[in-house]
């Protein structure tokens, strides 16, 4: 099977699971999901960055990565900032400690850092966005958002692709697929909101699904960046057709804080 029908494949089973999960799943039922799809992609990264042995700064950042998603499925904010702060406290005094048996070597307590702050952190804010009154809407609304963007990017950069958008990260993107993602997050928020969100003005849809599609690209080359430095083609093989789960999560852990945060203090 070639790669475009695994990917086509692996969609057609993912995405009824996921569509009943969120729909008719309990915010328990949902924050589990993100809880056990966190955590993968935790290891994940681990793997790119610390390589396959077992090494103390992997359990550190799978151990801190569920205790943020519990902090989150708490709604207590507070108790979210505290663990991120100790994390980062900790972490440095961990260092400490190896330092005369392995030497100075403060990378290592960056990518322990970066892995909490860019995974599971990003992440929780799925459980957030539950949260919130028609958290079900917001959490499909983010869905169409970044999958609708995905497909017109593809189909659109395959067919009129010629300027490389940034190739020393992503050789495959181009300035017109970019384009065709813009556009076609905006149709398919536009689209969500007068069939399932009527309440949500049509301005603010527009800025979601512009803004949105932005940060999402962003948070894909970002992630690329990433691979990129680690030597790997993808971030794992959980997916066929897709990669590994930070491959697909790439863009919806820039999308999901933005829409929560535009959410909380824009729309209130």
């Amino acid at each position: 099977m070639n790669p475009h029908a695994k990917r086509w494949a692996t969609g057609v089973i993912a995405v009824p699971i996921l569509f009943f999960i969120i729909a008719y799943g309990s915010e328990t039922i949902f924050a589990l999901l993100i809880i056990i799809v966190t955590l993968v992609g935790v290891m994940e990264y681990n793997r790119m960055v610390f390589g396959t042995a077992l090494l103390r700064e992997k359990v550190e950042t799978l151990t801190v990565a569920l205790l943020i998603l519990i902090a989150a499925i708490t709604g207590d904010r507070v108790l979210l900032v505290a663990i991120l702060s100790f994390t980062v406290m900790t972490s440095l005094m961990l260092n400490l400690l190896r330092i005369k048996k392995e030497g100075l070597d403060m990378i290592r307590v960056g990518k322990v850092i970066l892995g909490v702050v860019y995974v599971p952190l990003l992440m929780s804010h799925f459980i957030l966005v539950r949260q919130e009154p028609a958290g079900i809407r917001w959490i499909f609304f983010i869905l169409v958002l970044a999958f609708s963007g995905d497909i017109a990017a593809y189909y659109v950069g395959k067919k009129l692709g010629r300027r490389k958008l940034l190739p020393e990260v992503s050789p495959g993107k181009t300035l017109e697929g970019t384009i065709g993602l813009v556009i076609g997050s905006i149709i398919g928020c536009l689209l969500f909101r007068q069939l399932f969100f009527p309440m949500l003005p049509v301005l603010h849809t527009v800025i979601l699904g512009l803004v949105g599609s932005v940060a999402g690209q962003l948070g894909d080359l970002c992630e690329s960046a990433l691979k990129r430095a680690a030597g790997v083609k993808d971030s794992g093989t959980l997916l066929p057709g897709h990669g590994g789960i930070l491959d697909r999560l790439d863009c919806l852990m820039f999308v999901t804080p933005f829409v929560y945060y535009y959410r909380v203090l824009i729309l209130q």
